[in-house]
């Protein structure tokens, strides 16, 4: 098991707010400034994002050097993000009964941490 360094969760919470926070400012750009259709905007700003966390949580939170072999490695965070809280969201909802609205902000409290390791990884990694 990976040794928990609080600062580092609390950066990586921070990155993550400022990247909720680009991603959507350039989906808005997209759609709206540019005139995208919306899918277009979204994976846009998508890979934009991505690339900007990937260099915030590279030199703020883990405190490394980026590498293209972790650059190309930095997608499969989010797909783990993504698969976890797609079966996190199906039990809760499907499985617990909860409300759909709450489900996503529930499946948080397991979906961060586990972001937070599995990126830790891959940026730690040689």
């Amino acid at each position: 098991m990976p040794k928990f360094e609080a600062r580092e969760f609390i950066l990586f919470a921070i990155v993550g707010v400022v990247n909720t926070a680009t991603y959507y400012l350039f989906y808005l750009a997209g759609l709206k400034g540019l005139g995208l259709p919306y899918m277009i905007a979204h994976f846009g700003a998508v890979i934009l994002s991505m690339i900007i966390s990937f260099f915030l949580n590279s030199y703020v939170t883990y405190k490394v050097k980026p590498t293209w072999k972790k650059f190309l490695m930095y997608p499969l965070t989010q797909l783990v993000n993504i698969a976890v809280t797609a079966v996190l969201l199906f039990l809760l909802v499907d499985g617990l009964g909860m409300n759909s609205t709450i489900a996503p902000l529930a499946a948080l409290i397991v979906t961060v941490p586990v972001t937070f390791i599995v990126t830790g990884k891959v940026l730690k990694s040689a």
